[in-house]
């Protein structure tokens, strides 16, 4: 599987390589098909916006699809763990405000189960970004996992997150990003649901050393509950928009001591990612 999955980026990425002066960008679509990085969110819809709707008719087909259709592929191998980690997702924006998303997830656990996960995720943006004011979402997403064990396999994840990209402060353009999410989540809901909710802080920032290239970190605080306790994650990642439609990311996640009792930790693993926006 690893290796299937590598000459898939790479023949991607040799056909969809073009000479041109303009680059894809954030968001990207996560683990989950959501519009943001690696395991967050970001406060900005999914998609490029399309041309400016026609001013001389009272309704454009480009008011109600503002944005061009995304899709993300990620592939996580936790070697520790023996886990191998692939997904799928795709998002679209309607009304320039409303990003509605799907994501699949196929987790090989060696020796227990290969897990599906489905995720449909909504999120609004309430806020636009302004010169000093950064953009807001909220969002849900809504997830269901084939967990065997798990004793509830679906609910709600919700958050609220805020996005700014900082371009003259700093020598280089700086992408922040932060938000609270409430969740009942246990491995991002993979092992399925508990019967407590638990609220966590979220974050990611990134520096664009080059106008095609990201290098960033991310973090996500783990959820805990009375009777089971997620890890904290996060990942240092470096993305390549290599041209206005095509991206990749490579990263190196940490997802807590996977010998630890104190909490539910995966190990550490290397991550892989191919971006495409129509």
């Amino acid at each position: 599987m690893k290796k299937m999955v590598v000459i898939v980026l790479i023949v991607w990425g040799l056909i969809l390589v073009k000479t041109v002066p303009s680059y894809a960008g954030v968001p990207l679509n996560n683990l989950e098909g959501v519009g943001g990085i690696a395991f967050n969110p970001l406060a900005y819809t999914a998609g490029n916006s399309t041309e400016e709707p026609n001013k001389h008719s009272k309704f454009s087909f480009d008011d109600f699809l503002s944005s061009k259709p995304q899709i993300g592929t990620w592939y996580v191998n936790l070697h520790q763990s023996k886990i191998d980690w692939a997904t799928v997702g795709i998002a679209q924006t309607f009304f320039k405000r409303l990003e509605l998303s799907y994501g699949y997830e196929n987790v090989s656990i060696t020796n227990v189960q290969d897990v599906q996960k489905h995720n449909f995720g909504a999120k609004l943006l309430v806020l636009e970004e302004k010169d000093y004011i950064p953009a807001v979402s909220v969002g849900t997403v809504l997830k269901h996992t084939t967990y065997h064990a798990a004793e509830d396999k679906t609910d709600f994840d919700y958050y609220i997150v805020a996005t700014k990209l900082i371009k003259k402060t700093f020598p280089k353009p700086v992408l922040i990003s932060g938000g609270l999410l409430s969740t009942k989540g246990k491995v991002l809901g993979v092992l399925g649901f508990d019967k407590e909710r638990d609220e966590v802080l979220f974050g990611n920032i990134d520096v664009l050393p080059l106008p095609n290239v990201a290098v960033g970190f991310e973090y996500r605080q783990g959820a805990k509950f009375s009777d089971f306790k997620n890890a904290d994650y996060w990942d240092a990642h470096i993305a390549w928009f290599v041209n206005k439609d095509f991206s990749l990311v490579a990263a190196y996640v940490f997802t807590g001591d996977y010998k630890s009792t104190a909490a539910t930790g995966l190990g550490n693993g290397v991550v892989l990612s191919a971006q495409y926006a129509f």
